[in-house]
């Protein structure tokens, strides 16, 4: 496997580089830069076709900087030093172990106070030379997609906050083994965790400016869903522990035309170091399972991808808002609770039947989708009917 995304460089063009930046977080940072710019589409057309509005805010021009801004350019300054330039002074350390070193008490301190005094002085510069006396209060247009990045931001940080609690509840007894160790690893995040609760910040976030809980589903759904299944990427290229359970069985005949790694792999050089280990290995992560297990993420991958193509062709075509956002629940809903059946989770029992805790929340989402066919519909007859903008009305 790939733990750092220099292996497959390397693999693929016979360099010997070291980049310290792993595969998964490469991938999933990649998800994210692409949900963004579909939703940044999206966002923009629902806009011209008259169906989110744009927004007049009052913003207070002229002003000098406050308190608050002077800290915040400190702050970020002073992290950008202290970790940003340690990096580069201390490069062998953070190569070896970039989680290790974010996470640690090493890096620049000095560079971290001259920057963040650097930042400080040209906020206050940049504020300055915009001065006016007495500030105005000007009003400007805030168009929706150029919400996107809040959006996004605000989908991370609590996507990775409701993973990380998931995460916890299915594995209590590693927080009480080590609990620090467990609430500020990278790994282990639960997905369907990070998708309840960031989908309960984004929308709040997107009622406060304006845009109604079913637009906002709407716009999100083809975006969540490629987001996934690119991230899903990352989980094949680094082999963190998302496979499947062991197959043992020979390829399909039928199968033939695809490598052997799409039936049945080992992922050798894991990232979490599990199996057996390689004789004569040297590098790190040298261990390969013993028996080869279905290669999961990469099913998921395809299939979200087709769910993808699905959203995003039928997306004009629901006239009743929050129907896309429906259907992106069945679809997800039904295709996790499937691939469940080729993973290693842990087993609960659930009024006898016995569930996964991904399987739970999936027939909780079909049955969400199913319901919100009923619920949209409802909500779309309920809401009194309104003239429609035209593309003329809002601004490029």
């Amino acid at each position: 496997m790939f733990p750092r995304i220099s292996d497959l460089i390397n693999y693929l063009l016979g360099t010997r580089i070291v980049i310290p930046v792993q595969s998964y977080g490469f991938m999933l940072a990649l998800s994210f830069l692409i949900g963004a710019c579909f939703l940044y589409l999206e966002l923009k057309r629902k806009e011209l076709a008259g169906e989110i509005p744009a927004q007049q805010k009052k913003v207070l021009k002229g002003a000098p900087a406050s308190f608050i801004e002077l800290i915040s350019a400190a702050i970020f300054g002073f992290l950008i030093g202290w970790k940003g330039i340690g990096f580069l002074l201390e490069y062998s350390s953070f190569s070896l172990n970039p989680q290790e070193f974010i996470l640690s008490g090493e890096g620049s301190f000095i560079s971290g106070i001259l920057l963040a005094a650097g930042l400080a002085y040209l906020t206050y510069i940049q504020k300055k030379k915009k001065e006016l006396k007495p500030p105005v209060w000007e009003e400007i247009t805030i168009h929706p997609r150029q919400l996107t990045g809040n959006i996004v931001l605000v989908a991370a940080i609590f996507g990775i906050i409701g993973s990380k609690i998931f995460d916890i509840l299915e594995r209590p007894d590693d927080l009480f083994r080590d609990p620090l160790g467990t609430i500020f690893s990278f790994s282990g995040l639960t997905f369907y965790g990070g998708l309840i609760i960031a989908a309960v910040a984004v929308v709040y976030y997107a009622s406060r400016n304006r845009i109604t809980f079913p637009q906002i589903t709407d716009a999100v759904a083809p975006s969540l869903i490629l987001s996934y299944a690119i991230g899903r990427i990352g989980c094949q290229l680094s082999g963190d522990g998302c496979w499947g359970v062991i197959n043992p069985d020979p390829k399909p005949s039928w199968l033939g035309f695809l490598p052997d790694w799409v039936w049945s792999f080992q992922y050798p050089h894991n990232v979490i170091d599990e199996g057996i280990r390689i004789p004569n290995c040297t590098t790190d992560h040298c261990f390969i399972l013993a028996n080869p297990v279905y290669p999961t993420p990469f099913y998921e991958t395809v299939l979200c991808l087709l769910i993808f193509i699905i959203l995003w062709s039928i997306r004009k075509h629901l006239k009743i808002p929050g129907y896309l956002f429906s259907v992106y629940l069945i679809l997800n809903g039904i295709e996790r609770f499937l691939m469940e059946h080729l993973r290693i989770n842990k087993v609960y029992s659930f009024f006898g039947i016995k569930l996964t805790q991904a399987e739970m929340i999936a027939l909780f989402l079909i049955l969400l989708g199913c319901s919100g066919f009923w619920f949209f519909r409802w909500m779309k007859a309920k809401k009194p009917t309104r003239k429609k903008m035209t593309p003329s009305s809002t601004a490029n």
